[in-house]
């Protein structure tokens, strides 16, 4: 399960920008930055994944598992998504902060993380088939449409 993943990224939502952070065996420590929150700037987020690492799996650790980012990012097959519940990213950074003052950035990388070291007792999401995504994906568009 080692060599499962070519990266690891997680990723901070937000209803405008989303922070993320990546650990990847090419790199000398973690990156990071920020995205949109538009299918444009998704899209070429990942593309630009799947060109770094060859087209290989990468792990994301994302806090929830529903969602506009989720289902945006279940379109890209070399995206292996791991919710994580809100709760146990709070308790997480509870423990570095005890004040648990929450942090774009440093949560990106709380849980990047729970996704490298823990990642053994978290669940893949593991979608339905394509078309049932593309219908999830446009019911769900629908709904964050003004």
């Amino acid at each position: 399960m080692e060599n499962e993943f070519a990266a690891f990224v997680a990723i901070d939502w937000a209803d405008q920008k989303h922070v993320w952070a990546v650990e990847a065996p090419d790199a000398s420590g973690r990156q990071s930055g920020s995205l949109d929150h538009t299918p444009e700037s998704v899209d070429v987020w990942a593309a630009e994944l799947r060109l770094r690492f060859s087209g290989k799996p990468v792990a994301v650790a994302l806090e929830q598992s529903r969602g506009p980012l989720v289902f945006m990012l279940t379109q890209y097959e070399h995206l292996v998504l791991f919710p994580i519940h809100p709760t146990t990213l709070a308790n997480y950074r509870k423990s570095f902060r005890p004040s648990g003052a929450k942090d774009d950035p440093h949560d990106a990388g709380l849980l990047l993380d729970i996704l490298t070291r823990h990642r053994h007792q978290l669940r893949r999401l593991n979608p339905d088939t394509p078309e049932t995504r593309t219908l999830q994906f446009l019911v769900e568009h629908t709904k964050t449409r003004p």
